[in-house]
């Protein structure tokens, strides 16, 4: 089976360290998920002082959490 890493196409194993950058495509409102995933299968959205973990599951789904 393949990880999300491996899927999207990035080096497996490979993790972004927290100064690092990256582009994602918006087109009008809307982002693909592949482009926020390409590296590991959880970001960390920062909302003024709050943190939130938008994960994406083993059966493709997206979970959001404080």
């Amino acid at each position: 089976m393949m990880t999300g890493s491996e899927r999207y196409g990035a080096a497996p194993g490979r993790i972004a360290g927290p100064a690092e950058t990256r582009a994602v495509n918006v087109v009008g409102n809307q982002i693909d998920s592949r482009d926020l995933f390409t590296l590991d299968r959880e970001i960390v959205i920062a909302h003024g002082d709050d943190r939130y973990r938008l994960r994406l599951t083993s059966q493709n789904k997206l979970i959001l959490t404080k």
